[in-house]
């Protein structure tokens, strides 16, 4: 699959960073049934390529993993070698992203200034995600999507059930979300039951205000 259409089947993307390794399977399994399909695991997290190989081996083809916080050409191929689906960015430069269209990666490419969204243009990499979101006014996509109306984001940092479905109706394809994508203490807890429901909701609500 390609990015986009990775991030229109999947326009939630839940980010697990630094979940304990005994919370991860139960926790990703909670989130596939509430029905979100993707996750991203930070790659700066504790033991992030053995979690990406334990959700590859223990859920196979019912998620889309992710690797997330990806910097350099060596986290590129420990992700890779991980089981990882597609890639994620924080930031972008020239050397990175001609690593990635040299090996036609799925990528979404961090950015934030226009002359960001320019270079990625530059290697074909139209979708982009666009942090952190939440420390920007709404109109912002509507901004860069003027001069480069080729554009299309994804909204990470900052998103929360609360807001989620304004980001959707300020034109982004999809959205990442970290810590706020359920409640702390019932991860906490390990109330699985409640964060299946609470997803579902969250699902739910989010296509019928989009």
């Amino acid at each position: 699959m390609n990015i986009k259409e990775i991030v229109t089947a999947n326009p939630i993307i839940a980010i697990l960073r630094n979940i304990e390794s005994d919370l991860l399977l139960p926790y990703t399994e909670s989130i596939l049934e509430g029905g979100i399909g993707a996750v991203e695991i930070a790659a700066n997290s504790e033991d992030a390529f053995r979690q990406i190989r334990l959700l590859k081996e223990n859920f196979g083809s019912s998620v889309l993993i992710g690797a997330g916080t990806v910097i350099n050409e060596e986290r590129i191929q420990s992700s890779i070698d991980a089981g990882a689906s597609f890639f994620l960015t924080p930031s972008v430069t020239e050397e990175l992203l001609v690593h990635f269209h040299r090996l036609g990666l799925p990528v979404l490419p961090g950015v934030l200034s226009p002359s960001e969204v320019s270079l990625c243009l530059k290697y074909d990499m139209n979708i982009m995600k666009l942090f952190p979101a939440g420390e920007l006014p709404l109109s912002y996509i509507r901004s860069l999507r003027g001069p480069f109306e080729t554009a299309e984001f994804v909204a990470v940092g900052g998103v929360n059930a609360g807001n989620i479905s304004s980001f959707f109706h300020a034109g982004f394809l999809g959205v990442g979300i970290g810590s706020s994508l359920v409640p702390k203490e019932k991860l906490i807890s390990r109330d699985w039951k409640y964060i299946k429901e609470y997803i579902k909701q969250l699902v739910a609500e989010t296509i019928a205000k989009a």
